[in-house]
């Protein structure tokens, strides 16, 4: 596992900064829990969130018998873009600046990788302008997934109900659809 090199670490925290905002700074460092500084390392193309203790004991293991260690954020493609996966949700569901929570009448469709319709919204945060992360969450609150916003607020009120209110971008339905890939190497 190595550092992420300054291009690296921006293109993650442009990434990251779509979902939460000004929240990022407390991905490093939680001051109100009082908990350890966490760090992020690339082993592969696949970028981890870790606590550095546990990163710098990481540093005694040959890189090619370590396969993961702390949580997958995600991977950087060829081309050198970021791709989040659904590892990440509970990293960044904490922080997420933007909401949208779904009716239980949604929860399937959405879980078997359809879009957000506005049909299947509950309630939605306030505000929210259009291409911008969200976090997708069930009525009781669970995390269910994250995508992007297809509309604003103000345009996504006027939608007929068949209407997509969010692009689905990863959802926990994918631990199941990609088990063979999710966490391959």
């Amino acid at each position: 596992m190595r550092p992420l090199t300054e291009p690296e670490t921006k293109t993650l925290f442009e990434k990251l900064a779509t979902y939460c905002g000004n929240g990022i700074s407390n991905l490093i460092t939680d001051a109100a829990t009082g908990s350890e500084r966490h760090v992020f390392r690339v082993q592969g193309s696949r970028v981890f969130y870790v606590r550095e203790s546990l990163a710098n004991l990481a540093t005694s293991v040959k890189r090619d018998a370590l396969l993961s260690l702390g949580v997958c954020l995600g991977k950087y493609t060829k081309t050198g873009k970021f791709r989040l996966h659904i590892t990440a949700l509970p990293v960044i569901a904490p922080f997420a600046r933007y909401k949208v929570w779904i009716k239980p009448n949604g929860e399937m469709p959405y879980l078997y990788g359809g879009n957000v319709l506005k049909a299947h919204v509950g309630r939605w945060s306030e505000d929210c302008p259009e291409h911008q992360g969200v976090l997708v969450l069930s009525m009781n609150d669970t995390p269910l997934g994250f995508g992007v916003s297809a509309r604003s607020t103000a345009e996504a009120r006027k939608l007929d109900p068949t209407g997509i209110v969010t692009f689905r971008q990863a959802d926990i339905g994918e631990y199941l659809r990609e088990e063979d890939t999710l966490f391959t190497t």
